[in-house]
């Protein structure tokens, strides 16, 4: 993985459209491409490059590599198994690729492209509370996806030996010739016997039946960034379906669904709760303990005064995001008391009597019985 900010390696501003990003990629890909560059450095070069393309040039992706910094989103994308060996490695997008091909004397025009396939990507979906979103978190799943098969190294063979396929020769592609009206047609389709790839197993292995996979269900730490927010996805490179012998495996995408909170919602990085005071405190003002998502008691001083839904801001209490916190707001409601004590009711009175204002009765009557009611 690359190391350094993605914006740098393709040499563009953060604010960079679309056209200033493919235009950079291109240039650089023809530039440090293994078959033209020759310095020492240069493939590594030419798969952070991919990498950085891969990332900024889908709008997903950019949104959430620039919420979350560089450090975050690269870190996220590693994972590792438990008790074993880990996947992972490079995964390129070539998606952008075809006038590049075309510089190098390929292009889309040629004969059909065949060889082995890479694996297929697979999608979870997983919930999590609000607080591992708030602080981020370290969390084991379960996968269960299709990988090489160690009694024969992915080669399908018990030799480990694979030959070329005898139907089609080698080629991984079958011709057929049909005559019409119009002429003589060619319809070229992928060899049904090595799938396209050209090889077949010298002798088939009798634990994966020759397809060279297996079926496993494996444990997975996956590393959950602080700051992640519904919808957003994952990626862990090579944790995905295992491809045809020789290429690579497909990608694990990971869809984040955070669940509401009982006490506290989501803005941004900011978090929101809402706390009852009285009359009493609105006016002569008071000094609350309020409990934060961590856990941690704060005193909060309602100043004399105050409204009613008046947000009171608590600093660096809320999204830890990028090692920028953000706030936990505590918006205030004023209760007015269903049913005083007759001593608070006096009180009230009184202040009624210093304001110059007359205090209401009750009156008798049809609409008696529903005064008192709320």
């Amino acid at each position: 993985m690359a190391t350094g900010d993605y914006y740098d390696i393709l040499g563009i501003p953060k604010n960079a459209e679309e056209k200033e990003i493919k235009k950079s990629y291109r240039t650089l890909a023809r530039k440090y491409h293994p078959d033209v560059c020759k310095e020492p450095g240069a493939e590594e070069r030419f798969k952070q490059i991919n990498e950085a393309y891969s990332v900024l040039s889908d709008p997903q992706k950019r949104a959430q590599y620039d919420h979350l910094g560089h450090e975050s989103y690269a870190h996220a994308s590693k994972g590792s198994y438990a008790g074993g060996g880990g996947f992972g490695g490079f995964s390129a997008d070539f998606s952008g690729f075809g006038d590049i091909f075309d510089f190098f004397g390929g292009g889309f025009g040629g004969p059909r492209q065949t060889g082995p396939r890479a694996g297929a990507d697979l999608l979870m979906k997983i919930q999590i509370p609000l607080e591992e979103a708030v602080f981020g978190t370290d969390r084991e799943i379960e996968v269960s996806h299709s990988e090489s098969c160690t009694a024969c190294a992915g080669t399908g063979s018990e030799t480990k030996k694979r030959v070329s396929c005898s139907r089609c020769g080698g080629s991984g592609q079958l011709r057929q010739m049909s005559q019409t009206i119009f002429g003589q047609f060619v319809r070229m389709s992928s060899c049904p016997d090595c799938r396209g790839i050209g090889r077949v197993p010298e002798t088939r292995c009798r634990e994966c039946q020759g397809s060279g996979t297996i079926q496993a269900q494996r444990k997975v730490t996956v590393h959950i960034p602080a700051g992640i927010d519904t919808g957003m996805r994952l990626r862990m490179e090579g944790y995905g379906e295992a491809g045809d012998y020789g290429a690579p495996k497909g990608d694990l995408f990971i869809e984040v669904h955070v669940r509401s909170h009982d006490r506290f919602s989501r803005h941004g990085d900011n978090l929101e709760m809402v706390i009852d005071i009285s009359p009493a405190q609105a006016v002569a003002g008071s000094a609350v303990d309020v409990e934060t998502i961590g856990g941690k008691q704060v005193e909060l001083i309602i100043p004399a005064g105050i409204q009613h839904d008046t947000a009171l801001k608590i600093p660096g209490e809320g999204v830890r995001r990028r090692g920028r916190p953000g706030d936990l707001l505590v918006r205030v409601k004023i209760r007015v008391p269903k049913q005083p004590s007759p001593e608070i009711r006096d009180l009230y009175k009184k202040i009624l009597e210093l304001e110059g204002k007359k205090a209401g009765e009750a009156k008798k009557g049809f609409f008696a019985g529903f005064m008192g009611k709320g």
